[in-house]
């Protein structure tokens, strides 16, 4: 199965909510749905991390990366 988009991930875990919150589901339906959805949001948490870390860092001229607000002058 190919990797979600972290949209596509973020919908799915906004249905397992959705459909928790309801709590008409089953308990062994509605604990599949839990780790399901834990799975989705760890997934998308390691998504934004990876975001933020290239947010954070910017490329000098030479092609090194460098925190962002860092300069080489000084």
């Amino acid at each position: 199965m190919e990797n979600p988009t972290f949209e596509e991930s973020l919908q799915e875990l906004e249905k397992i909510v959705v459909q928790l919150e309801q709590g008409d589901v089953p308990l062994e339906k509605a604990l599949d749905a839990f780790k399901r959805g834990m799975e989705l949001s760890k997934q998308c948490q390691d998504t934004l991390t990876k975001a933020e870390e290239t947010l954070t860092k910017m490329m000098t001229e030479t092609n090194e990366e460098v925190a962002f607000g860092e300069s080489e002058e000084a």
